[in-house]
C-alpha cells in the first residue's frame, strides 16, 4: 500500500497530499460531526501535521469550542464549496485530521475506532474488532 494519498474539495479548488501512514483512523458519532458532516457520523484520518501538504487552494477556518469539554477544534474548509477538508483539535496537539471522504480514493482508510457511541443513531452497530468508546476515542496516540 502506498503512504502517498491525495484528496481534495467538492469542487476541487483545494488539493492535499499525505505523505505518511495516518496514526489513527476513527469514526466520531457525535453530534458536531454529525452537523459538520449532514451525515450519521464522520470519518478522521489523522496524521502529523508534516504529514499534510496542501497543494493548491486556500483553507478558510471556522473555530468552534465543545460545550461539552471546553477544547476548541478548528474546521478547514473550501471558501468556493464550503467542503470542510481538514481540522485541528486541541486534543491532539501537533496532529491534523482529514475528512475520509475528501481522499480521491478512500477506501484504503482502515477504521480502527468509534468515538462518541453514546450520541450514534439508534440503528447503527460497529462492527467486531474495532475500539468502541462511549465519548471521545483520546487521548493522543503515542
Amino acid at each position: 500500500m502506498s503512504i502517498v494519498h491525495q484528496g481534495g474539495c467538492l469542487c476541487g479548488e483545494v488539493r492535499y497530499r499525505t505523505t505518511a501512514e495516518p496514526l489513527r483512523v476513527t469514526i466520531c458519532h457525535c453530534t458536531f460531526c454529525q452537523k459538520r458532516t449532514g451525515s450519521a457520523f464522520g470519518i478522521g484520518a489523522y496524521f502529523k501535521i508534516e504529514d499534510v501538504d496542501v497543494l493548491q487552494g486556500e483553507l478558510r477556518v471556522y473555530e468552534h469550542r465543545s460545550d461539552e469539554t471546553g477544547r476548541w477544534l478548528k474546521n478547514e474548509f473550501c471558501p468556493r464549496c464550503g467542503t470542510v477538508v481538514t481540522w485541528t483539535l486541541e486534543a491532539l496537539p501537533g496532529l491534523r485530521g482529514l475528512a475520509g471522504g475528501t481522499f480521491d480514493d478512500p477506501k484504503w482508510l482502515k477504521i480502527q475506532r468509534h468515538g462518541w457511541l453514546r450520541s450514534a443513531h439508534p440503528w447503527f452497530t460497529p462492527p467486531e474488532g474495532v475500539e468502541r468508546h462511549e465519548k471521545s476515542a483520546l487521548p493522543p496516540p503515542t
